[in-house]
């Protein structure tokens, strides 16, 4: 049984049902680069308009900054929204008033509206009580399938729920429960792969992190910083010096809570940054003081993977290195595919999300692979750093 409320609780038929979703898709020269948040919504639209109920679609797009603006619309979303439902998506200009009165009396049980871009009103990310009362005097009913902004109390993210019987959808059920099994109530061991360029974005995620899981693989720009935290020269390397200080408290927290924590023993080093530059791989403490660390080396990949053999639950944020351009994907590559084969024949629960880290699994041709890879970013990231997220906490029964 559920902690919070699904669409398995809700009575749905001939109702009109405010879903708010993530369809803050990549554009690129007027079409949609990436559609993953569309389709992760697909599920939950089909269900509710399946059942008989009339589905009105809240969104936001992009930050407009002061009221309508053209490139912001979701009237550019319609269509690809439609393909991928595989049903008529209906829109209206406005997400309050006459304008998307009209279009919600307008509906037929199973029909699908879009409302334009609830960022067009400054009541949105201020949660005010004016404009969820206008927002819900349109429905019966509010589902919240937005996991990645469920970080924002928000009006159409949080403040509806306050007002209208409210449950998760399908991807924000799924997402939950994902997470859940990976950190609330985990098989163990558990490893955490964590990644990235910098610490200082990552530091409550880190000292969470080290109280909650068995092993910290710590890799990318970040694993710098702790390694010079500990008197080890890295060169020209991104690392941020001035957190020496914050990476020895946490390294001194892991051990007080016998998380053991996993640095790079070698590393890949280049001149320059740029694709296919001239790269030696060197222990970390033979770092060139003219050369810069770009990925983690084959020893140390092979001591990850190792970790990954011995884990039963696996999270994973960020890369190991400079994935995006090459050779410095390797280590990314190799461990993602690792830990995809043991999910495959160990049965090894692999939970991914938050910044670069769909990307970087995508490129590896692992993404599919996963258990499941979170949509969101900042949603996931404030998850593992433990914090309260308000779109789910108002779901909770």
């Amino acid at each position: 049984m559920n902690a919070f409320k699904t669409l398995d609780d809700a009575s749905l038929s001939a109702r009109c049902v405010l879903v708010r979703v993530d369809l803050n898709v990549p554009m690129e020269g007027g079409a949609v680069s990436d559609d993953t948040r569309i389709r992760a919504v697909v599920p939950t639209i089909r269900e509710i308009a399946d059942k008989g109920g009339r589905v009105v679609l809240l969104a936001h797009f992009g930050r407009p900054k002061d009221g309508p603006e053209a490139k912001f619309s979701l009237a550019q979303i319609v269509a690809p929204l439609a393909e991928r439902v595989g049903r008529p998506v209906a829109f209206a200009a406005d997400c309050i008033g006459p304008v998307a009165a009209d279009a919600v009396a307008a509906l037929k049980d199973g029909d699908i509206l879009l409302l334009e871009n609830t960022r067009f009103h400054k009541g949105e990310e201020k949660n005010d009580p004016a404009f969820v009362e206008a927002l819900a005097a349109l429905g019966d009913v509010y589902v919240n399938d937005a996991f990645a902004t469920a970080h924002r109390a928000h009006a159409s993210t949080e403040g509806l729920a306050h007002r209208l019987p409210a449950y998760a959808g399908r991807c924000m059920q799924g997402e939950i429960e994902a997470l859940e099994k990976a950190l609330g109530s985990p098989e163990r061991p558990v490893l955490a792969v964590v990644g990235g360029a910098k610490v200082s974005s990552k530091i409550d995620l880190l000292e969470n992190l080290v109280g909650k899981v068995d092993i910290l693989v710590i890799g990318g720009g970040m694993a710098n910083t702790f390694l010079a935290a500990q008197g080890i020269a890295v060169g020209k390397s991104l690392c941020e010096h001035d957190l020496a200080e914050t990476a020895r408290r946490i390294l001194d927290k892991a051990k007080a809570a016998r998380c053991d924590i996993v640095l790079p023993v070698d590393a890949v080093v280049a001149r320059e940054f740029k694709a296919g530059a001239d790269n030696e791989v060197v222990p970390v403490g033979a770092v060139p003081a003219d050369a810069m660390i770009l990925d983690v080396g084959p020893k140390s990949v092979a001591a990850i993977a190792a970790r990954i053999d011995g884990a039963r639950t696996l999270v994973w944020n960020g890369p190991l290195g400079a994935f995006e351009i090459e050779p410095f994907d390797r280590a990314t590559v190799a461990a993602a595919r690792h830990a995809a084969e043991r999910t495959r024949s160990a049965g090894l629960l692999t939970v991914a999300g938050g910044g670069d880290t769909a990307a970087a699994l995508n490129h590896a041709g692992v993404a599919e692979a996963f258990s499941y890879v979170s949509t969101a970013g900042g949603a996931f990231l404030e998850w593992l750093e433990g914090k309260p997220l308000p779109g789910v906490e108002i779901l909770r029964k």
